[in-house]
């Protein structure tokens, strides 16, 4: 009897902080990850490479440096690969820098997003599970629930989230795709993203820089643990029909909070300088998560405390490397 060949998901954005995670948990599993990202310099590239250095000895995954609106070689890669799923991260994130990129912003997360539900429908992949983001709620009051009106975005970025979001809708309604649409709440932990507040905050503390906070601290974020939301995702994979499911942490925390936990972490004083508050940033984002407990069985299981200490164990473990990264 010949081997059953192995089931394939793509994951985009692979070598990103959530997309890695993902790729890491998924291969103890009898499923073959075949990613892609195409190692942009938003952040420093160099952490990408480190995050694809800790899962690319495992046979399970193939990662492509490939842009997903190259639609040339994504069609190569879904003509050489049968996918049972699509697990779609890739994207341009940060709401300061939309404002700055707002075409490039609109490129790639909305006309990546096209291209691939197009390579979807023609090749009959049957279910996509796809990274929005909190901030499409805009200025509804929290907890956000799924059934919000979401089609008044405070930034661009926000707006080429809920358009994809949109698309996706489109492509169920005409072609049957399953899909699950995952908003994401302020996703944190160790090997992240250099731009998010937590880890910026770790290094200046760490290297006595002096940090930045937009407003007077008291806005408040839900900060969820990336190993949560990478088992929230992979949970996503094979629910039918269509749906949006928020993912977040369980409680809101002010950013003077995650500054206090620094603190006592590094066992060192922040120094802080407050600018004013930028009009794109929600004053609040917290989730009404009882859908996700629901459809996909998750609740979080990391307590904020617990997972900004992991992260701080982390950057102290390699503060050379993370020194080195370059800093804007």
């Amino acid at each position: 009897m010949e081997p059953r060949e192995m089931e394939k998901i793509l994951i985009t954005g692979a070598a990103g902080f959530i997309g890695a995670r993902i790729a890491e948990m998924l291969q103890s599993t009898d499923i073959q990850v075949i990613g892609i990202d195409n190692f942009n310099e938003y952040y420093d590239s160099r952490l990408k490479h480190y995050r694809v250095a800790q899962i690319s000895k495992s046979a399970h995954i193939i990662i492509f440096d490939v842009d997903i609106t190259d639609e040339e070689k994504m069609e190569n890669i879904f003509r050489e690969h049968t996918f049972s799923a699509v697990i779609h991260l890739a994207g341009m994130a940060g709401i300061r820098h939309s404002l700055d990129h707002p075409l490039e912003f609109e490129r790639t997360n909305v006309g990546g997003t096209a291209v691939l539900l197009d390579l979807m429908h023609r090749y009959h992949v049957p279910r996509l599970v796809f990274a929005s983001s909190s901030s499409v709620y805009g200025e509804n009051i929290p907890p956000f629930i799924e059934e919000m009106k979401t089609d008044s975005p405070t930034s661009i970025y926000a707006a080429t989230k809920k358009s994809a979001e949109t698309l996706i809708h489109s492509y169920h309604k005409l072609f049957g795709i399953n899909c699950v649409i995952l908003r994401y709440f302020s996703v944190y932990g160790p090997q992240g993203r250099p731009d998010m507040s937590y880890f910026r905050f770790i290094r200046e503390i760490d290297e006595h820089r002096p940090i930045r906070i937009y407003g007077d601290g008291t806005q408040k974020r839900e900060f969820t643990f990336i190993d949560d939301i990478a088992r929230g995702t992979i949970s996503a994979l094979h629910v039918e029909g269509c749906h949006i499911c928020n993912l977040g942490g369980g409680r809101a925390y002010s950013i003077k909070n995650l500054v206090a936990l620094i603190e006592t972490g590094l066992s060192k004083k922040a120094i802080t300088i407050f600018e004013k508050t930028d009009i794109s940033d929600l004053p609040t984002t917290f989730a009404d998560i009882s859908k996700a407990r629901e459809l996909i069985q998750w609740t979080p299981s990391i307590h904020f405390e617990d997972g900004i200490a992991a992260t701080i164990k982390w950057h102290l473990e390699n503060c050379d490397f993370i020194r080195s990264l370059r800093y804007d």
